[in-house]
């Protein structure tokens, strides 16, 4: 574990704490079913124990945090119904996205996306998952930009973080990786083309593929639990 606590004058260093637990843990640096010890926390983090244990009740109440009887806290283990229901509300916003970016998309809209197409493409081809997952994130706001509805981006961006821990975990497996690229030269194509029905469909399949993906991972993860 790599952690580096950035030290802002104007938080409580309890809240510093939690933001870097919190990020570590939606990235995958901290792995779902991994303990989170005071201790080595403290030691590495430079800290007394007691921010630790303020952050790691604040990381509970959020649902990042579980505490296990006779083993203490761990990071929440990624759930199917979880997995399931945040997919639903984010297959829901994305086929409007692209439908509206069908209709409304502008040259300047058509060049980002391209531009964004072309960037997670190459960001594949270097294997190294935090540029993948910014790529995809840029990717689908170049998407959402096009809709032209600042409500409909708002809402976007408040679930991107929710579901941050579910891409890296499909990203993650490089097998995908060349679906990944198809699925969203395909998504591309047919907003180019200002085909909405074909673009809801291509969206709709790429977002399923990549539920398929996590679930897979969850139960090979509950079949290989962490000691």
């Amino acid at each position: 574990m790599n952690l580096k606590l950035d030290v802002n004058e104007y938080l409580p260093l309890r809240d510093v704490v939690f933001q870097t637990l919190r990020q570590a843990i939606i990235t995958g640096e901290i792995a779902p079913g991994e303990r989170l010890m005071e201790i080595p926390l403290a030691k590495t983090l430079g800290v007394s124990r007691t921010p630790v244990r303020e952050a790691i009740r604040m990381l509970e109440l959020e649902g990042l945090v579980v505490m296990i009887p006779r083993r203490g806290a761990e990071v929440a283990r990624i759930t199917e119904k979880d997995l399931r229901d945040a997919l639903e509300v984010r297959c829901a916003l994305e086929e409007l996205a692209v439908v509206l970016a069908c209709q409304r998309i502008t040259k300047e809209g058509k060049d980002q996306l391209k531009t964004a197409c072309i960037a997670f493409r190459e960001a594949i081809s270097t294997k190294h998952v935090p540029s993948i997952v910014d790529s995809d994130i840029a990717f689908h706001d170049a998407i959402f930009e096009a809709t032209q509805n600042h409500r409909l981006i708002t809402l976007t961006h408040n679930l991107w973080e929710q579901v941050y821990r579910y891409r890296v975990e499909y990203v993650k497996d490089f097998s995908y990786h060349d679906v990944l690229v198809s699925e969203h030269d395909a998504i591309t194509n047919a907003i180019l083309l200002g085909n909405g029905d074909m673009a809801r469909e291509v969206m709709r399949k790429h977002i399923y593929n990549q539920e398929a993906i996590v679930i897979q991972n969850v139960h090979s993860a509950a079949r290989n639990p962490k000691t």
